[in-house]
């Protein structure tokens, strides 16, 4: 995790928007006014229940998906309206590392020629042979011995094959990396190898990171600040300390209330559930939209936005309990 300070941020979205339409005027609001601003060398965890918009919000930004309002720039550029053509130099710089390590790398090709994919395309050495050394390189970085340079997928574990998706990714040298649930779909002492592994990376390379994640266990592990995720909208923002001590949402208190505890005298203690229909996202109405399953909703909650706002340094929220009107 690293806490340097910089004047100036790496990332930056205004307002950005991603929706998907169903039908003529009906469409589904995945991703509706977010605004984050990322720095080199730091973490961003985001995190949400399934279908918030977190992966949506990811894809976004590297504009794997194309934006339906708002602004992303990056290292000072507005990059929203970027054709594919000039996106092509800045994937050297932004680059995904998927959540699935089995359907995100190609069966057919073997390690050496999956993680120097991307050299290939842009060309990044002169020679065949110079692209799979530095191949190699990627493979002793990111802890995959050399035995397995021949070896396909299929022939490797789930964390193998993930690290196979962090060594494609460093390939181009980014700046940037979306890591959409990198550990999700891993046995829990390989996701501990596998987050050590990013982090050291990070140390290593001064990277920045959009840190996507339903566990709230992991994203405080990695995470410099924290975005919670409701339907589209970002309701919550802290640093990561700051949030686990002081959640001021009801949607992040039962979020963080739901963390089972390694602790045999609360065994017979109740979770807190989340109770209510979730809103439907699509053709969102004026509202709060936590407001059908939040404990605390009151009048106003169905009829306005909440605005988000910093209740302490560095701390915000959208929620009309905390932000008085």
């Amino acid at each position: 995790m690293n806490t340097a300070t910089h004047s100036k941020p790496l990332l930056e979205t205004k307002g950005l928007k991603k929706y998907f339409k169903i039908r003529k005027n009906v469409n589904l609001h995945a991703v509706d006014g977010i605004d984050l601003e990322l720095y080199p060398g730091e973490t961003l965890g985001v995190v949400g229940e399934s279908g918030c918009g977190k992966s949506t919000l990811g894809r976004t930004i590297i504009k794997l998906l194309e934006p339906t309002g708002g602004s992303i720039l990056f290292n000072g550029k507005d990059i929203t309206n970027y054709s594919v053509n000039q996106m092509r130099p800045l994937r050297r710089e932004m680059q995904i590392i998927f959540q699935d390590p089995y359907s995100s790398i190609d069966p057919r090709k073997s390690v050496i020629e999956i993680i120097s994919e991307y050299s290939f395309i842009h060309k990044m050495y002169s020679s065949k042979a110079q692209t799979f050394s530095k191949a190699v390189e990627m493979m002793e970085l990111v802890g995959l011995a050399k035995r397995y340079a021949n070896s396909y997928p299929h022939e490797l574990d789930g964390g193998r094959r993930q690290r196979i998706g962090i060594a494609r990714a460093l390939s181009l040298n980014p700046k940037f990396i979306v890591c959409d649930e990198p550990v999700s779909a891993l046995d829990v002492s390989v996701q501990a190898q596998n987050l050590n592994l990013l982090m050291d990376l990070q140390d290593n390379f001064s990277l920045a990171y959009i840190f996507i994640t339903h566990d709230l266990s992991v994203v405080k592990h990695i995470s410099d600040i924290i975005m919670v995720m409701y339907l589209g909208k970002c309701v919550e923002t802290a640093p990561s300390d700051e949030l686990f001590i002081n959640p001021l949402h009801p949607y992040t208190q039962a979020l963080l209330a739901a963390i089972p505890k390694p602790d045999i005298t609360m065994r017979n203690k109740e979770f807190q559930l989340i109770e209510g229909e979730v809103t439907s996202p699509i053709n969102m109405k004026p509202g709060c939209r936590f407001a059908s399953r939040c404990p605390h909703v009151m009048d106003i909650c169905s009829q306005e936005d909440p605005e988000f706002l910093e209740a302490a340094p560095g701390h915000r929220v959208a929620c009309f309990l905390v932000n008085d009107k």
